[in-house]
């Protein structure tokens, strides 16, 4: 069934900030290996964009595309496939991707990775885990041979942040305060706190994941569309044309 949350046409003091003229933009929230979701989510901006007259169209996916859902591998290999016709695709790297890197390279990480979702990823690349610290090098290594180099080639080349019209794209959040080009990768990909009840124009409107909401945030000065994919099955993503912003969601 075709879901569109709500629609509303951003006033007050976003009301500056537009997408790019003759352009639609899709941001898809946080996936975390939910490969079902991701696809139905798809489809679904396809029907969108058939009824939308803007001659360019993006899809920025805004990270964290692996962890806690059990098809991490399938969506690694549907992001690397060719995307929809017609369309332009920006993958950012979000706090997951940096965590299952990390874990590649320095198992000291693995209890942190594990409860935070890298078991199911492990599990989908098939990996036997175990949380015994003795074997945890064991698993790493099992992980290095499944692990296929374009996927790590992959992860390791998506930016932080992207700029479209009076749009940026990241994953986490900015840091209020700090201009947009002088954020830092850590903030970009893992900062919660005052940015969320911020109400400063941060020189540009914010889209972002990462904290999960029960339904998308939408405030003058930043889009959240992260609403817990992995447990709610409702994967969001915000629809930018012009100063209108709509949403559609699974």
């Amino acid at each position: 069934m075709f879901k569109k949350l709500f629609s509303r046409n951003s006033g007050n003091a976003g009301a500056a900030y537009a997408a790019p003229e003759d352009t639609v933009i899709y941001a898809i929230g946080d996936v975390h290996g939910r490969i079902d979701l991701l696809e139905d989510l798809e489809r679904k901006i396809l029907r969108d964009a058939e009824g939308r007259s803007a001659s360019r169209r993006v899809l920025v996916y805004l990270g964290d595309f692996v962890d806690r859902g059990y098809q991490s591998r399938e969506v690694i290999d549907h992001l690397l496939a060719p995307g929809p016709q017609g369309f332009e695709r920006v993958f950012l790297q979000g706090n997951h991707e940096e965590f299952l890197l990390r874990f590649l390279d320095d198992s000291s990480v693995a209890r942190s990775w594990f409860s935070n979702g890298g078991i199911e990823t492990l599990m989908s690349y098939g990996v036997e885990v175990s949380m015994s610290a003795t074997e945890v090098s064991r698993v790493q290594a099992g992980f290095k041979t499944a692990f296929p180099d374009t996927h790590r080639a992959f992860l390791k080349s998506l930016p932080d942040m992207h700029r479209e019209g009076g749009y940026v794209f990241v994953h986490a959040r900015v840091r209020p305060g700090i201009p947009l080009e002088e954020q830092n990768s850590e903030d970009l990909r893992w900062i919660r706190g005052e940015f969320l009840e911020d109400s400063r124009d941060h020189g540009a409107v914010v889209v972002h994941g990462h904290t999960v909401e029960d339904s998308p945030v939408d405030r003058p000065n930043r889009i959240g569309v992260d609403t817990g994919a992995y447990a709610s099955s409702r994967l969001t993503c915000v629809v930018l044309e012009g100063r209108a912003r709509d949403f559609l969601s699974t």
